[in-house]
């Protein structure tokens, strides 16, 4: 039997239309307006724990035309101020450098001087960050929210509903068995959904209890399952 390598690691496309807005509605709503340029606010600070979407927004964000994603090990040109950029997309704030630390206060200034604007992501608010006092302070100029995940029944509505626009009729029992056996961040719930349509397929088997528990074995018996998981 073929077995299918489930990647993690590949980064879909993001738009802030396929972010699952839960609880966040008014995050998300902010997030629409920066992506126009039409926020009164220029700033805003996202935190929340790994898994609940930080990275999709500022990813989905990115797509829009004058827009800089950068990574907290971005290289030292990234956290120049550029005439043609308008928008700034700093992620994890909590593993930049102390170099790093020096560059972002240094763009922060310059976003603000020429009235860019910026969204950067924490696992913590702004107030609890591990850096610089006077780049803690910048963090904190705008409007500061946290992401809540969703809960088990809202992934279970998201999945489904993923399901049924792919045309994919899933059994009963497979969404909650899923969460309770498998990665819960929608990333690689998504991902599994992926994979199961795909098994389903190959094995002219519908999706049930069965092929799901199937795959997961599958998905355990991978030599290289010891790779850290990704960030979302």
């Amino acid at each position: 039997m073929k077995q299918l390598v489930l990647d993690l690691g590949a980064d879909p496309a993001q738009s802030l239309d396929t972010f699952q807005v839960g609880e966040n509605a008014e995050m998300a709503h902010l997030m629409h307006q920066f992506a126009q340029r039409a926020s009164r606010e220029h700033f805003a600070y996202l935190w929340a724990d790994t898994g609940t979407g930080k990275t999709h927004l500022l990813q989905a964000l990115a797509a829009s035309p004058g827009s800089r994603y950068i990574p907290a090990d971005a290289p030292e040109d990234q956290f120049v101020f550029a005439p043609e950029v308008s928008l700034y997309l700093l992620d994890d704030c909590d593993r930049l450098s102390p170099q790093r630390q020096i560059d972002a206060f240094a763009l922060f200034n310059q976003i603000r001087e020429h009235g860019a604007y910026m969204v950067c992501t924490g696992p913590v608010p702004p107030a609890l960050l591990q850096v610089r006092e006077d780049l803690r302070t910048r963090m904190g100029w705008g409007l500061v929210y946290q992401i809540h995940g969703l809960s088990d029944d809202e992934k279970i509505a998201a999945l489904t509903q993923a399901a049924e626009a792919r045309g994919l009729t899933l059994s009963a029992s497979v969404l909650p068995y899923l969460l309770s056996h498998f990665k819960r961040d929608m990333r690689s719930l998504a991902t599994m959904l992926d994979a199961l349509d795909q098994y389903s397929l190959e094995t002219q088997r519908p999706v049930t209890l069965p092929l799901l528990r199937d795959l997961l074995l599958q998905e355990n018996q991978q030599p290289d399952n010891t790779q850290s998981e990704p960030k979302v």
